[in-house]
């Protein structure tokens, strides 16, 4: 018998944090007909004429922040890692590739090599939690539009997502004891923005979304891969295991672009309202990332808790995501073999 294929595809990441090439990631990104999903002559305006042109300069300073002279984007870094434990632990039997869905490496590159190879069969694993048209299906639809293209193509399965995947739920609940949640005043659980209008088209009944207030306290049939819907359920899961209460934590979504109407409540806002009530610590996880990235090691670790430190606060401190931790590295070989 042949190899089976792994290909883990995350989000992406400049190849360096000089502006032409953060110009040229957000370009790829956000021209994603899945990502920014309005007409594509607006949406070529809107990110050619003011969104990259703007962006870029700013965006490039924030990943030198982050960026090591040592080992670069740290979400590339923890994602190489990954791909890497995960092949030791699958063994030789398989075959695991890493792509990046904007940028390098790229989804072609990975997947020539996994057509090299003459597979049985290919499991494909977007390192998203939370399933959303604009992450997870962006990246399946690549896979299928080029794999469509080979004259034989192997049984080809995806995972559609892991949000409430035990392994992952019990990882992140383990980073955060090291913390000591009991000891801060609140606990936020922030996950990635996404317009309203995105998880409205995901709810094929047309009638749930965003139509009561409580329409992501549970999962239904209505509900089922919404990415707001699935991120509560994440929230849950991992409070549960903290022995939260619900008075002790808040849900809520960063990195909102744009004018438009995002998931709400929005964690900026939340960071202010607490501040304002007298809150002095923060412990925030950010379940939507399998991978330290801008977003959690700038967006949250420095903005946010400067931000919170000028309204009267005293400290937010981060989780660390799941990165190369060996218990989701666990998780992924057990949904590779599935």
């Amino acid at each position: 018998m042949g190899k089976k294929g792994v290909l883990l595809v995350n989000l992406g990441t400049p190849d360096s944090p000089k502006t032409k090439d953060v110009r040229k990631y957000l370009n790829e990104f956000l021209m994603d007909d899945r990502v920014i999903d309005i007409n594509p002559i607006t949406r070529a305006l809107l990110v050619k004429g003011a969104i990259v042109p703007f962006r870029s300069p700013k965006s490039a300073k924030l990943y030198q922040e982050i960026w090591s002279p040592e080992n670069g984007s740290p979400l590339l870094y923890y994602s190489i890692k990954q791909a890497e434990l995960l092949q030791e632990s699958l063994g030789d039997d398989y075959q695991v590739e890493l792509a990046m869905r904007y940028q390098s490496p790229s989804i072609e590159s990975a997947l020539e090599k996994l057509k090299a190879a003459n597979l049985d069969s290919l499991k494909v694993i977007a390192l998203f939690p939370q399933y959303a048209s604009a992450s997870s299906g962006s990246v399946y639809q690549k896979v299928m539009e080029l794999v469509s293209k080979w004259l034989t193509i192997p049984d080809l399965s995806f995972v559609n997502s892991f949000h409430d995947n035990e392994l992952m739920i019990e990882n992140f609940a383990e980073n955060g004891r090291k913390y000591q949640p009991e000891t801060f005043d609140h606990v936020l659980f922030s996950f990635h923005g996404l317009p309203q209008r995105q998880l409205i088209k995901s709810d094929p009944t047309q009638n749930h979304c965003l139509k009561t207030a409580d329409c992501c306290a549970t999962l239904t049939d209505a509900n089922k891969f919404c990415y707001s819907a699935q991120s509560h359920h994440t929230a849950r899961l991992i409070a549960a295991k903290l022995n939260l209460t619900p008075d002790q934590y808040t849900i809520c979504f960063q990195s909102r672009l744009g004018n438009d109407p995002w998931v709400k409540p929005y964690t900026v806002e939340v960071v202010a309202e607490l501040a304002k009530a007298g809150k002095k610590r923060m412990l925030v996880f950010c379940p939507a990332f399998v991978a330290d990235c801008l977003e959690t090691v700038y967006e949250v670790s420095i903005e946010y808790n400067e931000e919170f430190k000028a309204l009267g606060g005293e400290k937010i401190q981060l989780v660390e995501s799941l990165n190369d931790s060996p218990l989701f590295v666990e998780a992924l070989r057990q949904m590779a073999i599935a």
